[in-house]
């Protein structure tokens, strides 16, 4: 749905994205990560035509961009901007019919999100008078309110309780089951694991990792086990199939070498103690993206 090719963006001596390319599929959730200071947010920022880039294309359905093609997207930017001396449903009414609703319909949209956010009560509230979490939620609404085709979430759980992540995280699905496309940017890796099909990781204005989640995780993670154990613990000190080990009195856990295979493991183990249960970790998102940010192995 959306490309990027050899996007290229400066500012003054400073490369902010460097040579940057990648796909983000038709009806999935996208995780565009990094750092701070990354390039993420320019990137949106050329995406929604903000910024123009020195170099490269951004096209979206295999075209460059029309006028026309920006109501259908729903952005939702890292700097949070609202009228706030204007009323909270008056607002998203107002930015509703901007993005082409009629006025009925958009005031119906409206009061059925304020529903569900629990906003109702503060529909007649000045936006000013609001907290920055529900700021946070009228933010989102807006970005939604017209059922955009592209969805592009800046750091989107900023501000929220578990509960209205909750929420939110919800509506995310219930978008993407009705075929939109999510851009979702973030610092929170527990959020893109568990929304996220596809990721690009981005460092200094370069790409550093992309592709399918499950694919990266199985081939830059570092895989760990946990393996329960009855006998005596003192056996297993010098246990060479294992790196990082963590050993306690009736279970360890350590970290897989690349080549090393799991059963081989476990009859070591089990030549010392009486294996009574294991257990394979998936590698974490965070701690690959931590590895790849610090300079671990790029390929």
């Amino acid at each position: 749905m959306l490309i990027l090719q050899n996007v290229i963006k400066n500012f003054n001596r400073t490369t902010a994205v460097d040579n940057l390319s990648f796909e983000v599929p038709g009806g999935s959730i996208f995780g565009l990560l990094g750092p701070n200071g990354a390039g993420k947010t320019t990137t949106i920022r050329m995406i929604m035509n903000i910024l123009k880039p020195d170099s490269g294309t951004i096209s979206f359905k295999g075209e460059p961009f029309t006028r026309g093609d920006y109501q259908k997207i729903g952005y939702l930017p890292e700097e949070r901007g609202l009228y706030q001396k204007m009323k909270l449903k008056e607002t998203i009414v107002y930015l509703g019919r901007l993005k082409g609703l009629s006025g009925t319909k958009a005031a119906k949209q409206t009061d059925e999100f304020l529903e569900r956010f629990e906003l109702t009560n503060y529909a007649n509230r000045k936006i000013e008078e609001l907290s920055k979490g529900n700021q946070q939620k009228v933010q989102f609404i807006v970005s939604i309110i017209h059922d955009p085709i592209l969805l592009i979430l800046d750091e989107p759980f900023a501000g929220l309780d578990p509960v209205n992540q909750l929420v939110l995280k919800d509506i995310i699905g219930e978008l993407k089951d009705k075929g939109a496309t999510i851009i979702f940017s973030t610092h929170q890796m527990e959020q893109v694991e568990k929304l996220c099909n596809e990721i690009c990781l981005i460092n200094n204005g370069k790409k550093i990792l992309y592709g399918n989640l499950r694919e990266i995780k199985k081939e830059y993670g570092t895989q760990v086990v946990t393996i329960k154990f009855e006998g005596g613990k003192e056996t297993l000190k010098d246990l060479k199939s294992l790196r990082n080990l963590c050993l306690e009195d009736k279970s360890l856990t350590g970290e897989i070498p690349e080549g090393m295979l799991l059963n081989d493991i476990l009859i070591e183990v089990m030549n010392h103690v009486s294996v009574t249960h294991f257990h394979l970790l998936e590698p974490s998102l965070e701690q690959i993206f931590i590895d790849q940010v610090k300079g671990g192995d790029i390929k």
